[in-house]
């Protein structure tokens, strides 16, 4: 981004992958938002993060660090840029005005008519801006319920009923390790979006997309909303073990505990033939799956007796190779490990030089035009006085 750039394609034209010359304005923080942008950034859209004169909420989140800066921050910022802007401030508001004008996407994550007052919500920008994909991410919608209520993702792991199928069936409810419906909210956003450009491609029309955790959450409740919605069944935590299969949790073996998980009757007769006790196979008690399933109880001894006999990595090697899918409960670093083992290559560096940065590779491969990773997470204001410039030579020639 050059001070003397003024057309909003060439700004982003520079960077390689499928989204390149498009430009987004990032108002988001925390998560979601910053998930989304980040995917975007990867596949060549460039993306101007726009933080307040306190930077994003994440750049505090810590410890863990990485010389200092927060690797919560860094998981989700790369390849951007950022500005910071005073929203109060009625030069800053401007140039964010100038920003929304120009872009391409706009993604944020106020509460649902935030931005209203700075002229920077939808209709407003849309005004300037008519072929604009608006995005917004909030808790539980835009709706006059749902705006006032907080996003916070376990407030919606617990609202949703995710917190009521984790953990074990006589325990307490447990959150996930991961805030897992502001990325799959950020997901979302990011489907929106590019769908949203699509039909712009097609017709030259923008439009208003809404994201929210709630209806994120239940839309990947999955089969367990299907119970209810569809079947009328309200389903409950069970540990490990799955509601409709059976083996499918974590068993134990001499050593630590293997996840096993034979979802056909074909992979069943398999297992049973490594584990040593190919009768199992033809019990009336365990011949089909709903056999399986109904009888847990009866089967979990047998297996879990012979399973005792050697180590978890022993078994994993043999039941692998007899096309039963299983594997062993893992460390992160272990599992970036066995990643590593299996050539997936997921550790990339971002920058270059002393600025380069360890980051999570992008997991989507293609064929022609694969993700890149430009640039490390941008320190407060990085690019600041780069956009400002950019930004006033834009108002310029209006």
């Amino acid at each position: 981004m050059s001070a003397d750039t003024t057309d909003r394609a060439s700004t982003a034209a520079a960077a390689p992958g499928p989204l390149s010359g498009l430009l987004v304005a990032d108002f988001s923080r925390i998560l979601a938002g910053p998930y989304a942008t980040m995917l975007l950034a990867d596949l060549g859209a460039e993306v101007v993060k726009v933080e307040g004169p306190t930077g994003d909420d994440t750049r505090t989140w810590q410890p863990p660090v990485r010389e200092g800066v927060s690797t919560y921050y860094m998981g989700v910022n790369r390849n951007k840029r950022s500005v910071a802007l005073d929203l109060k401030d009625d030069a800053d508001a401007d140039a964010a005005r100038e920003l929304a004008r120009r872009a391409d996407v706009v993604v944020e994550n106020f509460k649902p008519g935030g931005l209203a007052r700075f002229g920077l919500d939808y209709d407003s920008v849309a005004a300037t801006n008519p072929g604009v994909v608006y995005a917004s991410i909030s808790g539980f919608g835009s709706g006059p319920k749902g705006a006032p209520l907080p996003g916070y993702d376990l407030i919606v792991q617990a609202i949703s009923g995710f917190m009521s199928l984790t953990g074990d069936t006589d325990g307490s409810p447990y959150r996930a390790g991961v805030a897992l419906f502001d990325v799959m909210a950020g997901l979302h956003a990011t489907i929106g979006v590019l769908s949203a450009i699509n039909h712009r491609h097609a017709t030259g029309q923008g439009q208003h997309i809404e994201v929210n955790l709630l209806s994120s959450a239940l839309s990947g409740l999955v089969n367990q909303t299907s119970a209810y919605v569809a079947g009328n069944v309200v389903p409950f935590r069970m540990g490990n073990s799955h509601p409709s299969l059976f083996p499918y949790e974590p068993l134990p073996c001499a050593d630590g505990d293997l996840i096993i998980t034979a979802g056909n009757n074909g992979q069943f007769r398999r297992l049973v033939e490594v584990l040593g006790v190919p009768e199992l196979a033809d019990d009336p008690r365990f011949g089909r799956n709903e056999d399986r399933t109904a009888n847990r109880d009866e089967l979990r001894p047998l297996l879990v007796e012979r399973l005792r006999t050697r180590s978890k990595l022993e078994w994993f090697r043999d039941i692998i190779a007899a096309g039963v899918p299983c594997g062993p409960i893992n460390t992160i670093d272990q599992g970036v490990a066995f990643a590593e083992e299996v050539g997936l290559d997921p550790v990339v560096r971002v920058g270059e030089g002393a600025a380069a940065v360890p980051s999570v590779r992008n997991p989507i491969t293609f064929s022609q035009t694969p993700p890149a990773y430009r640039l490390p997470p941008p320190g407060l204001d990085e690019h600041g006085t780069e956009i400002r410039r950019w930004l006033a030579a834009a108002e310029e020639t209006r």
